[in-house]
C-alpha cells in the first residue's frame, strides 16, 4: 500500500453549524422531521447518526424545528440514553412530515451539495495519484508480464487519463484491470447522497463502493480518529466493471417514480476510481455510439446529466476509464474517437517461455505435479496445430481439465500426453458440420 496517499487524501471536515451546511434550510428541517417519523427516533445523539451531522448542528435543527411547533420535548429523560432529554413529533409535525414524504421519500443522510461535494472530488482526484513501478508489478504478481507492457501502463495509470486495452481474448485484459484498481491502495470519502436544485441524488452503493475499516476509537485517548464529515462514507477507491450488458441509459440518472428520489449513475458512483468498459463491441449499442458519450467528461472532466424536469446540469468527472475489447481499434472507433482516448495498449498473448512459466506456476498452486513428455507433446503436437498462439488463459484451463479426469478416473494428479490430448479436445471444438 501506498502510505503517502493514504495520508495523502484530505477528509471532508464536518460542519459546525447550520450555515455552513449550503442547503435549504426547510429542506434540512424535513429531512430531520421524515427521519424522526420513519425510524421512531426521540433523543438528539440517535437524530444526529440518523442524520449523519455533528450533535450541535443536529441541535440547532432540533431547535429550529421545536419554534415552528413541528417537534415538542417529551418532558422525560431517555434513561436508555444517558439521560438525555427526549422529543417527539407535534401533530403538525406529523402532518408536515407526510406532506414532506409525498414530496420526497428520501430521509435519513443529510445531502452533500453538489457544489461542496466538487471540492472534495478535487482533493482526492484520482490524477493526483502517482503510482511507482514497484507498487505496479506488486499488483500484477499474481500475472506474468512482459515488462514493456508495464512501461505502457504505468504513465498511463499514473496520468489518470482514458485507457484502450485490445488484443486476442483470454490473455488477462480483465486482470490487468483489476491489478490497476489493486495498486491504488489509498482510501476516499464517497457521499451517501448529493443535493442539486432541491433534488436528492443518493451516490453510495454498497454494490459498488467497498467500506474501508473505520478506525475504532480508544477510550482512553482524548482525540477522537473520526474526524471526518459522516454523511461520506470511507471507502477503497470504487471500481465499476460493465461488460456486454452497458447501455446508454445506464450512463443517465436513476430517477424512482415512487420514492420521487434520484440514484447516481454508474460513472457518478466511480468518481475516484476506475470504470471498466469490458468486452467493448459485444453491447447493443456500436462502440462508437458508446465512445461518443464519453467525449466531452473525457476531455472536460465533467459530465452532463438531467433532471425529470429536463433541466441538465454538470457532475464532475473524475475517472480513470479503461475500455477493453478483443477487436482492433481502427474496426470499431474512427480516428477522432481513438485521438480522445488518451492510451492505447495492446495486450497480446505470451512467448512460449512466458507461457511455460505461467504453465509450471499454475500446476504448483493447483498441486499438479509437471511432466517433460506431457510438456514436450504440448509444444511439439499440440500447438503447431493452432500456429504455436498462446494465451494466458490456457494453462488454467489445461491443468484444471487434467485435474477433473484425475479425480473421475481415481487416480493421483499426474500429466500425461494422453491427459494433455483429452484436455485439448475441451479447449478447442472441432470444425465440423452437424447434420439436422
Amino acid at each position: 500500500m501506498n502510505m503517502q496517499v493514504t495520508q495523502g487524501v484530505q477528509p471532508p471536515p464536518p460542519p459546525s453549524s447550520l450555515a455552513e451546511m449550503k442547503l435549504p434550510l426547510v429542506m434540512m428541517r424535513d429531512i430531520l422531521i421524515k427521519t424522526m417519523f420513519r425510524k421512531n427516533i426521540d433523543t438528539a445523539s440517535e437524530l444526529s447518526e440518523a442524520v449523519c451531522l455533528p450533535r450541535a448542528v443536529t441541535q440547532e435543527l432540533i431547535d429550529i424545528s421545536r419554534e415552528q411547533k413541528l417537534v415538542e420535548a417529551t418532558g422525560t429523560l431517555n434513561a436508555n440514553s444517558g439521560g438525555e432529554m427526549g422529543y417527539q413529533l407535534t401533530d403538525a409535525g406529523k402532518s408536515r412530515a407526510l406532506d414532506a414524504l409525498s414530496q420526497s421519500e428520501y430521509f435519513g443522510a443529510m445531502p452533500v451539495p453538489l457544489d461542496v461535494y466538487r471540492e472534495q472530488v478535487k482533493r482526492q482526484s484520482i490524477r493526483n495519484i502517482q503510482i511507482s513501478r514497484d507498487e505496479l508489478t506488486n499488483a500484477m504478481g499474481h500475472l506474468v508480464l512482459p515488462d514493456s507492457l508495464l512501461d505502457h501502463l504505468g504513465p498511463a495509470v499514473s496520468a489518470g487519463r482514458s485507457i484502450l486495452m485490445y488484443g486476442p481474448p483470454g490473455n488477462g485484459k480483465s486482470s490487468i484491470s483489476n491489478g490497476i484498481r489493486d495498486a491504488m491502495g489509498d482510501k476516499i470519502y464517497v457521499p451517501r447522497a448529493i443535493e442539486y436544485a432541491g433534488q436528492v441524488i443518493t451516490v453510495y452503493d454498497p454494490i459498488v463502493h467497498a467500506k474501508a475499516e473505520v478506525e475504532t476509537d480508544d477510550p482512553n485517548s482524548l482525540r477522537r480518529k473520526r474526524t471526518f464529515d459522516t454523511r461520506y462514507v470511507r471507502c477503497e477507491r470504487p471500481t465499476v466493471i460493465t461488460g456486454g450488458e452497458l447501455s446508454l441509459e445506464m450512463l443517465d440518472l436513476v430517477y424512482n417514480p415512487t420514492a420521487r428520489t434520484y440514484q447516481a449513475p454508474l460513472q457518478l458512483k466511480s468518481t475516484g476510481g476506475i470504470f471498466i468498459v469490458d468486452d467493448l463491441g459485444r453491447q447493443a449499442e456500436p462502440p462508437q455510439t458508446l465512445v461518443n458519450r464519453w467525449i466531452v467528461p473525457l476531455e472536460e472532466s465533467k459530465d452532463i446529466l438531467a433532471l425529470q424536469s429536463g433541466e441538465k446540469f454538470e457532475v464532475p468527472f473524475d475517472t480513470l476509464v479503461i475500455f477493453s475489447t478483443n477487436l482492433h481499434p481502427n474496426e470499431i472507433f474512427d480516428q477522432a474517437a481513438l485521438r480522445r482516448i488518451f492510451f492505447k495498449i495492446k495486450i497480446d498473448g505470451p512467448n512460449q517461455a512466458n507461457f511455460l512459466k505461467i504453465f509450471a506456476m499454475v500446476a504448483k498452486k493447483k498441486q499438479m505435479p509437471l511432466d517433460e513428455a506431457a510438456l514436450v507433446h504440448l509444444l511439439k503436437v499440440k500447438y503447431p496445430t493452432i500456429e504455436n498462439i498462446y494465451a494466458n488463459y490456457q494453462p488454467v484451463f489445461l491443468i484444471d481439465q487434467m485435474i477433473s479426469i484425475c479425480e473421475f478416473e481415481g487416480i493421483p494428479y499426474q500429466m500425461t500426453p494422453d491427459l494433455i490430448d483429452r484436455a485439448w479436445a475441451n479447449m478447442f471444438v472441432k470444425e465440423e458440420t452437424i447434420i439436422h
